[in-house]
């Protein structure tokens, strides 16, 4: 953990050099804290939602709060020296030569769009993994046993695989039509791949599943969003 927050910091501070930011605190902050603080949230209110139910599969707050405090004081301030480090260092080096002056994006197709190249994209990775997605939910929530650890390891790389060379796939279509935004399309067409995730779960517990209870449905459906 200590030597990925480090890496973190490093890499983003020197990508937002590539990109010529300014505000490298601002950067450096929401690096540290955007997306482990939207987990780290969700966790900490399902684990209320366990407290209030009397479950025994709660976590104790003050092991929470060690997590908390481990956060804040040990994996925050990594990320930060990490980010100066990078941010010191040269910029990345583009293997073309680029205008200054930004041009003018032409009209996208319908399907080039953010929403819509998602949805596309998606499908390849989700289609890889989905027979196995029916055994793993199957293992958490119907108390079965899952034996074939090895396949599942096959399958998670063929989804990396698969999410990677989907990302190239659309950014490459994307910079055909001369659209030069192409990093945050890069991250959200494989992140499409979630979106089925979440969805095949939901189709998941009103097939098989007999959960009865707000509180149980809200600690499904939320463990099911923040896995993928």
């Amino acid at each position: 953990a200590v030597v990925s927050t480090q890496s973190t910091g490093y890499y983003s501070g020197r990508l937002y050099r590539t990109f010529k930011g300014m505000a490298w605190k601002r950067a450096a902050f929401l690096t540290a804290t955007l997306y482990p603080g939207l987990i780290s949230s969700a966790c900490f209110v399902l684990n209320f939602l366990l407290w209030h139910a009397g479950s025994s599969g709660a976590v104790p707050f003050s092991y929470m709060c060690a997590l908390l405090a481990f956060w804040v004081c040990v994996s925050l301030p990594l990320v930060f020296i990490g980010f100066f480090f990078g941010f010191r260092k040269q910029p990345y080096e583009y293997s073309v030569r680029t205008n200054k002056i930004p041009r003018p994006i032409p009209s996208q197709l319908w399907y080039m769009r953010t929403i819509p190249s998602m949805l596309l994209a998606g499908i390849l990775p989700f289609g890889a993994v989905f027979i196995e997605l029916y055994f793993i939910f199957s293992a958490i929530w119907e108390n079965q046993i899952y034996t074939l650890f090895s396949f599942l390891f096959l399958v998670y790389v063929i989804l990396v695989i698969c999410c990677a060379e989907i990302a190239v796939v659309i950014v490459y279509f994307q910079l055909c039509t001369e659209n030069y935004r192409w990093w945050w399309k890069s991250f959200f067409s494989a992140a499409g791949t979630g979106l089925y995730v979440f969805a095949y779960g939901v189709f998941f517990y009103y097939t098989k599943l007999e959960i009865v209870g707000f509180t149980s449905t809200v600690l499904y459906l939320g463990y099911t969003a923040s896995c993928p």
